[in-house]
């Protein structure tokens, strides 16, 4: 049986197009529009090669000229480049327009992304440090064997049962089935 070492991962598949056509793929800087039906010249130059796909490399050039800086590129650049980074036909309106297009809608989609994750205001960055919850103390009736409690670990607050009661601590069973000894003042009512 023949072992293949066809690359994986889209990411090694668009590093082998930087390594095989530097003067085309670039990662950062000097990144220029690709000539249009590029994608033909490159599965002419990777016939028969082992390491990668047609299918891999249309895959990879997708995720390559949806890339920002590529979209950026189109916009700013007058010329589009070959394999050999040679300047090829002129950018047409059409397509600066498609690539702002595409640009706008890309940054909204990530702004709202990263609204939604945002906390609403700032009183409610920092609400695991805040005193609101319900606490289980020593001398609290709330606080006995088999009640439901979120114990905090660390940040988070995990769901846990009560197993038993001594003094100053308390054994919890987590959810996980892992057993803890806390202090009463970690433990929180549900």
């Amino acid at each position: 049986m023949e072992t293949t070492n066809k690359l994986k991962d889209i990411n090694e598949v668009l590093e082998f197009l930087y390594q095989e056509f530097p003067q085309c793929f670039k990662q950062k800087d000097g990144i220029k529009p690709l000539k249009v039906g590029i994608f033909k010249d490159i599965a002419e130059r990777i016939e028969g090669s082992e390491k990668v796909s047609k299918t891999q490399v249309r895959q990879a050039l997708r995720k390559y000229t949806s890339n920002w800086r590529y979209l950026e590129a189109v916009t700013k650049s007058e010329f589009r480049i070959d394999l050999d980074g040679n300047q090829g036909e002129k950018v047409e309106q059409e397509h600066i327009d498609h690539a702002q297009k595409a640009l706008e809608e890309s940054r909204a989609k990530m702004a709202k992304r990263k609204k939604a994750q945002r906390p609403r205001n700032d009183s409610d960055t920092k609400s695991y440090k805040k005193k609101s919850g319900q606490f289980a103390k020593n001398g609290d009736k709330t606080a006995k064997v088999n009640n439901k409690v979120k114990v905090k670990l660390g940040q988070a607050l995990v769901n846990a049962t009560i197993t038993e009661v001594n003094k100053d601590d308390v054994h919890v069973e987590l959810v996980t089935g892992m057993q803890v000894k806390t202090k009463a003042d970690s433990l929180y009512i549900v």
